[in-house]
């Protein structure tokens, strides 16, 4: 059955905030992205493990930033969140304390939650006995716990969800998010994503499964998508929160449009549990069905910010569907090269940084990328930032299990 067509409908994207190993803020993060500098090093928390670097959020004072009663109660991942929706909502120019709550909703991704809350308390368990516990584990560790947290903190009345789609988990939220626009049941939606598990368990997990890259020598250079030399992503924490809202809305409170999320495709391969189809149809039906929703063709796309995970199979699947979909006409980078592989924020940070494209007019560079592969056939940034005029481009996210999500930005 063909899908049903619709019309066309552009969520106004007026508030960013960004908290990534690049930096604490849309301004720094997007300087060091612009930049190419990577920003993978070794983390005291994963000393003795065959992997022992990752891409931290450093300088990252949650006593500071939220007051010290409020993030004791919080884990990492939420921390990271409500810090990047403070600064959403303040470039967004809206002020809780004044709008109607249940025109507000949330909508974030995240794959794992409180991860450093249960190994901790785990610890509590084996050393020190149950009653020992926090009370707090259970809000701590729980996934839907960051929505709900910030759904308290702004009084967003609205609807209230978490989505885990393992990496494409924020891309999926601003779908997500952006439907409950069209739909009416919003006016403003918090929207993005949030993770923060480099933890010796989940790292273990990963580098157990063979998909973190083995550069000990070198952490910099280990996340370096597209390279020949790849070898598997490097683990990252960080959150970036969206503020979406209904064009009209935004139009009438006088807001500033920074860029619209005019398409949102989503699909699943059901191939395998871990690797992605090498055919790479799930992932272009995503892509097709976003341009579809956008009223868009491929040669109206001049600018794609790829999952770009540094992975073998990853790029190479990757970039196969790009060139059978896009040809050889979208500038490509991938921006994890010098964030690392964010899981479940990773689409949020990726659309962020393709809004700032599409408004500034310039692509980052790819870092690390010192001899493209020559099977992957793609027009990628490397060295410096690439200016180019534009009114469409694409972020796109891919997950453990099949689950493809794939976004449309557009300016005027």
């Amino acid at each position: 059955m063909a899908p049903v067509a619709t019309r066309r409908f552009d969520a106004a994207v007026t508030g960013l905030g960004l908290v990534t190993p690049a930096g604490v803020g849309v301004a720094e993060s997007w300087g060091r992205v612009l930049a190419g500098r990577p920003t993978a090093e070794r983390n005291p928390a994963l000393k003795g493990l065959p992997v022992d670097f990752s891409c931290r959020v450093r300088d990252f004072d949650a006593n500071d930033l939220l007051g010290r009663r409020k993030a004791w109660r919080l884990d990492r991942f939420v921390q990271l969140a409500m810090v990047a929706a403070e600064e959403a909502l303040r470039d967004a120019g809206l002020d809780p304390g004044t709008w109607d709550g249940t025109r507000v909703g949330v909508v974030l991704g995240s794959a794992v939650g409180g991860t450093a809350s249960w190994e901790n308390q785990y610890r509590t368990l084996r050393e020190q006995g149950p009653h020992k516990v926090s009370p707090l584990l259970i809000p701590m560790l729980i996934t839907n716990m960051v929505a709900g947290q910030l759904a308290i903190e702004h009084r967003a009345l609205g609807p209230n969800h978490v989505v885990s789609t393992a990496c494409a988990a924020a891309a999926t939220a601003i779908g997500t998010a952006r439907e409950l626009l069209r739909s009416g049941a919003c006016d403003i939606v918090i929207t993005g994503g949030t993770e923060a598990c480099l933890t010796p368990s989940i790292i273990s997990g990963f580098a157990q499964m063979g998909a973190l890259s083995g550069r000990t020598d070198d952490p910099a250079a280990a996340s370096r998508p597209f390279d020949v030399d790849r070898d598997g992503f490097v683990a990252a924490e960080g959150a970036g929160i969206l503020v979406l809202e209904r064009p009209e809305h935004a139009r009438a409170r006088g807001a500033r449009i920074r860029a619209r999320i005019s398409g949102y495709g989503a699909s699943a391969d059901a191939h395998h549990p871990t690797a992605p189809d090498p055919s790479g149809q799930g992932v272009e039906r995503a892509m097709r069905t976003a341009l579809d929703d956008a009223g868009l063709t491929p040669g109206d796309i001049a600018h794609v910010n790829a999952h770009g995970t540094s992975t073998p199979l990853n790029d190479a699947a990757e970039a196969a569907v790009l060139r059978r979909v896009f040809g050889d006409r979208p500038v490509v980078t991938s921006t994890k090269g010098v964030t690392g592989h964010a899981l479940g924020a990773a689409g949020a940070l990726e659309a962020a940084f393709t809004v700032l494209s599409v408004e500034n007019g310039v692509v980052p560079p790819t870092a690390n990328l010192v001899k493209q592969d020559p099977e992957l056939e793609l027009d990628v940034v490397t060295g410096a930032p690439r200016p180019l005029a534009m009114t469409a481009a694409i972020s796109d996210s891919f997950g453990f299990g099949g689950q493809n999500a794939v976004l449309v930005v557009t300016r005027d």
